[in-house]
Formats: structure tokens, sequence, C-alpha cells
């Protein structure tokens, strides 16, 4: 079975792009919705989240084998460091520090840095890292989103072997 799906790499990278999709919208939920505040790793697990989606749609879109290699060989890159930035929050989060210091909040910054500089501060999100403010099945958003990319990792690696074995 698992043969035959990773055979058709345009298929299983249009499945990790709606898997990123979906995991993007039940963040923007939890943040919108639930009005759980992201914290500056969760933001970063973010743009890793993104490029994930991105590499994961433009290898299934290309019609050849080298842009599937080079899109399952970036897409591993980046799943690799959202995994370990998923996994040193998981690890903040077991263990937390005696002083933490993952940012300030949105008005702390508009009344203590000029606007040029307090913009892109808010794209860094203001939660806590250590705090746990959600989990499914005892897990956090960090343990989860460390599965995730560990799963997504796994099927860049999975394609990308079977491209290079193919040649």
């Amino acid at each position: 079975m698992f043969e035959s799906l990773f055979a058709a790499p345009r298929r299983i990278l249009a499945l990790v792009a709606v898997a990123c999709a979906a995991i993007l919208g039940f963040a923007l939920y939890l943040q919108h919705v639930v009005g759980l505040e992201p914290c500056p790793m969760c933001i970063v697990q973010r743009y890793a989240v993104i490029l994930v989606f991105i590499l994961a749609l433009l290898g299934a879109v290309l019609p050849r084998r080298g842009g599937w290699i080079a899109t399952s060989l970036l897409g591993l890159l980046a799943a690799g460091f959202g995994a370990f930035v998923a996994a040193r929050q998981s690890w903040l989060q077991w263990y937390p520090p005696e002083i933490v210091s993952c940012g300030r909040d949105f008005y702390g910054m508009i009344e203590t840095f000029p606007l040029k500089r307090a913009v892109p501060m808010i794209f860094r999100g203001s939660g806590d890292c250590t705090k746990i403010d959600w989990t499914f099945l005892g897990g956090s958003i960090a343990n989860w989103s460390f599965v995730a990319f560990v799963g997504f990792a796994l099927v860049f690696l999975l394609v990308l072997v079977r491209q290079l074995r193919r040649g």
C-alpha cells in the first residue's frame, strides 16, 4: 500500500499541503475563536508550517523528478527545523525556567518602542512559551506540532528516497 502511495509523489505532497492548511486553519481558530495568544515559538512554528505547505504544494504541481527531489529535500529541512522548535518548546513546558522570557505584551511593545520596531514584534507573538493552554489526548500544542513535523519529515524523506532510487 505505501509503495503505491509513494510511487505518486504528487498525491502525497498534495496531502501534506492539505494537512498544513488544516493545521494553519486550526491554529488561527485557536487564536481568534478560542482566544489563545501564540507565543514567539508558536509563531516560528507557524512560519515553518507555511514553508512546508509552500514546498509540498510546489512539489505537488511540479511534473518532474528533479522538482520532487528538490522540494522534498527542502521540505525535509523545513520540517526538521519546525520539529526542533516544537521539541524545544515542549522541553520548556516540561521543565520551565524560573524566569520566563518569551516576549512582551502588545501594549507594552507599543508604549516602549517606536511603531517601526513594534510592528515586527507583534508578529513574534506575546504568549508565554512555557504555558500549556490547550491539550488533546494529554499532549500540548507544541507536542502535537512536533508529531506533525516529524510526520512531514518522514513523508518528505520517503518521497526523496523513492525518487533517488528511481534514478
